[in-house]
Parts: structure tokens; sequence; C-alpha cells
């Protein structure tokens, strides 16, 4: 018997300005229906943890998002990762990536396929001085000054049309939800 992989999934859009709000109760109860187990939501902005003997990455993305947008009744986008591609997101962030989080905010944009991280490096803005951004393994690392935040070119990303295949974590989840996986 193959032993069942860990994933997390990541929700866009959703519980933010009143749009899209689910309760993580119904989000834990519509993926434990789906037939996933170990099932466990991290915080409001939809990250969800679970175990699956479905090995396809694809087909596992394609199930969720069907069955979340016919539950809640919105056009679901997630991102699906692995165990091991979250811990290479996590291992592989640039040197003194988040440890400065008194002086930068750090976040992680998380790409869904076919979306890659070179394509998205040539389309996000930076601001000198402000902003900083290198690609990742299907991600972004993007920091930003904190005294300087309101001049960051970071909420500009919501202009373009790829925008709608990303969705961001702050450092402090990303690191959380790998931590919550190794438990």
């Amino acid at each position: 018997m193959m032993k069942a992989s860990q994933y997390l999934t990541l929700l866009r859009g959703i519980n933010v300005g009143g749009k899209n709000i689910m309760k993580m109760t119904d989000l834990k109860s519509c993926f434990e229906k789906m037939g996933f187990t170990g099932v466990l939501t991290y915080i409001q902005s939809g990250n969800i943890l679970f175990t699956s003997d479905e090995k396809d990455k694809t087909s596992l993305t394609d199930k969720i998002e069907q069955a979340l947008s016919e539950r809640f009744n919105y056009q679901s986008r997630v991102v699906v990762l692995s165990y091991k591609q979250l811990k290479t997101v996590v291992d592989k962030a640039p040197p003194g990536f988040g440890k400065n989080a008194d002086k930068y905010r750090y976040d992680v944009l998380f790409l869904k396929e076919p979306l890659t991280s070179k394509e998205m490096m040539k389309k996000i803005s930076i601001r000198e001085g402000v902003d900083k951004a290198y690609a990742g393994e299907s991600v972004l690392y993007f920091s930003r000054l904190i005294s300087r935040a309101s001049q960051s070119r970071l909420s500009r990303i919501v202009i373009l049309p790829d925008y709608q295949y990303i969705t961001i974590r702050n450092w402090n989840t990303a690191s959380k939800l790998l931590a919550l996986m190794e438990q």
C-alpha cells in the first residue's frame, strides 16, 4: 500500500474585504468530504493541511477547486504544495530573508501553474531602496522596508492579469505552515 502524502492547499481571495467568507470549520468539513485525512486549517486566510493517497498534483488541484467552487459558490483557485515543495520554499529563501522583521515585511508570493517565477519577475515592479524581490521555485520572495511601506510597489501586483494566479502569505505564516507539517 502506498503511503499517503502530506499536502498544503492555499486558497486565494477568501475572507478578504468581506468577500468569499468561509468558516474554517466548513472548509475542514469540505476537505474531509473529499476523502482527505488529517485535515487541519490554520488562520482565516485559507491554509489547509491534509494527507491524501493522490500523487498527481494537477488532478488533486482540479478536484479541490471543483469541490470548493461548488460548495462555496465562487470561482476557486488554489495552490497545492507537497511537504517537500513547502520545505524547499522555506529552506531556499534568500539569505537573511525573514530575519529582520522589525525593519522589513516579508511575503511569499505562491504562483499557480503554469505561472513561473522567472515570468513573474519580469512583470513585477520594485521601488529601489524599498522593495526587494527574488525568484524561487514557483514562488517570489518579496520584502519591503516598513518605514517606507506606503511607497512599496507590491500593491501594484493586483492590476496584473496574472494576479489571479498568485496567493500571498507572509513569511511567518509560510514558516509556521511548514512547522505544522513537520509535527
